[in-house]
Order: structure tokens, then sequence, then C-alpha cells
């Protein structure tokens, strides 16, 4: 089989492009150019696309003893997932930037290409399982190492998209990779995780929205005020926070029964933001849409009992899914509440350790006072 393997520069993407070279594919790395201006790429390995991480993928590419090229997707990854990170902000909601390049980039982009170009699959350095089903379908499922697994962040792929897919890393734990990178002679061994959002060079969310969003932003400041109206303190822009936020307020005064306050609503258009105590962000419904299938849709006005996870690295919620009759919006009553829950954000869906799709959080029901 003929594979594009995606090579970020790190240790995972490295190994995963040698195990699917050791097992007898026909690989060919490939970085991913995804600033339109070349000299905005940072120094420093913060994230996944610096010129650093270019050159460190290039040389596990001659390690491996595969070929290896840059493909310039900066125009779409600009379209796609810049554009949607600002846009999604400045209506006073939370992306995932991540989950958003999976979908766009990765296994969209990246793989139309390559179908194009006559290679198989594309293969990557997630943690996560691909299973075959009996009707010679595949399901997506968690990886072996939890603590690692990226299922929740490739909740948006489709069956197509998963069939042209590997994940070699899926059965392994995060430090066998290293040791086997080591052994391998791969110079990212002990390269350390990329944490920060790629595009934001200096990991400051806050203060790239301010430089970038200009008059995108209804509203430059605002107030921050309780449940009950009264001003507590002002802000410079609602693209700042997010629900559930705690810490950064800076309201000057604690409340007056002493607790911590956090972010409950945000409301763009007036600038408001409103802070309450931690047993208010408890929601029991959700309202998501853009439902997208990792497999087989669940039917038009079913529904069925699963988990539902709502942060990338946030625990399983038990809850009952449906779907409305038109399968565009999915309600989620959950039967563990949830904290902190952020419209803009992906609901993945889980039977057992299967995924079985996301959609995106449109709204939230709170557990009334």
């Amino acid at each position: 089989m003929k594979v594009v393997a995606a090579m970020s520069g790190g240790v995972d993407s490295a190994v995963a492009a040698a195990r699917a070279a050791e097992a007898g594919h026909e690989v060919t790395g490939i970085h991913l150019a995804l600033s339109r201006n070349p000299k905005s790429y940072r120094s420093g390995a913060r994230g996944c696309c610096t010129i650093e991480d270019s050159n460190d993928a290039r040389r596990a590419a001659d390690v491996i003893g595969i070929p290896f090229y840059i493909w310039d997707l900066s125009d779409r990854f600009h379209e796609d997932v810049v554009e949607d990170f600002m846009d999604t902000y400045a209506a006073g909601r939370t992306p995932n930037p991540c989950l958003r390049c999976n979908e766009k980039i990765k296994f969209a982009a990246v793989l139309d290409r390559a179908l194009a170009l006559g290679f198989d699959a594309v293969a990557t350095g997630h943690y996560a399982r691909l299973e075959p089903t009996p009707a010679g379908g595949v399901e997506l499922h968690r990886a072996v190492d939890h603590g690692k697994d990226q299922s929740y962040v490739l909740g948006v792929l489709d069956e197509r998209q998963l069939r042209h897919s590997l994940f070699p890393l899926g059965d392994t734990p995060k430090d066998e990779v290293r040791r086997e990178a080591a052994a391998r002679g791969l110079l990212v061994a002990d390269k350390p995780d990329s944490h920060d959002i790629c595009f934001v060079a200096d990991g400051d969310n806050t203060g790239w929205l301010r430089e970038k969003l200009g008059d995108r932003i209804p509203n430059e400041g605002g107030s921050i005020v309780d449940e009950s109206g009264e001003v507590l303190g002002e802000h410079e822009g609602t693209y700042g926070f997010t629900i559930g936020q705690r810490k950064g307020l800076r309201i000057g005064r604690p409340a007056a029964d002493g607790r911590p306050r956090y972010v409950l609503d945000i409301e763009p258009v007036s600038g408001t933001v409103t802070v309450g105590p931690h047993e208010r962000l408890a929601v029991e419904r959700i309202r998501a849409d853009r439902p997208r299938w990792c497999g087989a849709p669940l039917a038009p006005g079913s529904t069925v009992e699963a988990t539902v996870q709502l942060r990338a690295h946030g625990d399983e919620h038990r809850a009952l899914v449906s779907v409305d009759a038109a399968g565009d919006q999915v309600e989620i009553e959950l039967v563990d509440r949830a904290y902190g829950i952020a419209p803009g954000q992906a609901a993945v869906i889980y039977q057992g350790s299967r995924v079985v799709g996301s959609a995106t959080i449109d709204a939230t029901e709170r557990v009334p006072a």
C-alpha cells in the first residue's frame, strides 16, 4: 500500500512513519507548511509548525529511509482553521483548532491530495485504534494508553476518511514509543510534546486575538457582572474568556461568601461577561449541531445510551443521546452532570471504546439554581 506519513517533527509521527515503512508499505513522508508567510514561522519548538519542526521531520525521514516533501497548505489552513478560530471567539464561543485541523486539513485536504496522487492512505502519530467490523467497515476506538488517547480530536472523521487512515501507535503506551524512537536512532526521541495552538507564537491566545480580530469584535471591551447584574469590573474583550474560566478575571474584590467566581456566560454583542459560583456551571442538557459520524450514523429520531466526552482531556459522562427527525441536531441528556461546558467545543459520543461520532455544542441547559 502507498502511504503518506504526515510528519509534524515530533516523536509520535516519526515512529508512526517508521512503523508504516517496517510493515511493508511504500511510505512517503510529508511535512505541512501552514504559515502563509515563512517569516512568521517562529523559533523554538512550542508547537508543531516551526522551522525546527520541519528540519526534525526531514532528519527523521532520512533515518527511516523514506522520501520527504513539504506540502504547502497555508491558504487552506488559514481559511479553515485560523479564520474559524477567530470567528468562533468573536462570537463568544470556544473553538478547538486541533479538531478542526484534523477535519479540514489532515484528513480532508491532505487525504484528498494523497488520493489524487495515487496514494492509498495517510498515516499519523495520533493515539487511536481502527478496528474492522464484521460487515467490512471500520470503527474508530480509543487508544490502549488512555492517558494519551486522542480519539476525541478524531471524532470528526467519517468512515470514508477512516478507511484511508493509519494510526500505527494506537496499541502502544507513550513511554514505549519514546524508547522505540531512541532504539531506531531518531533524534526526536526525547523531544517534548507540543501543547500550544500552533499558530499562536508565544502561547498568549488573548494577546494574539486582540491583535488579529480588529473590527470583528462588536465591543472591544465591556463589563464583568454577577448574576444580579451588579458590575464587578471591566475587561478588554470577550475573546479573553471561556465558560468555566476561573483565573485571570481581575475582578478586584472577592465574593460576599469568599468563594471563587467562574465565567458563566459570555455576551459578545454587549460585551458582558457574567460570573458566579462553581455550582452554577452544572449542565444537565446539551444541544449540538453539525453531527459527524465515525461509521454508521445514529438513525434520525433515535435515542441511545452512550457516554460523551466534552473536552480534549476531559472525563466521560454517561448520557442519553438523541438525534432529531432531520438528523442534523443532537440532544444530550447527561446522567452525570458536567461543569463549565462551552459552546463551540465538540461533544464526542462513545459506546464503550468506540467513537460513534461528534457534534458541535450549540447551547447548554444548566441545573436549576
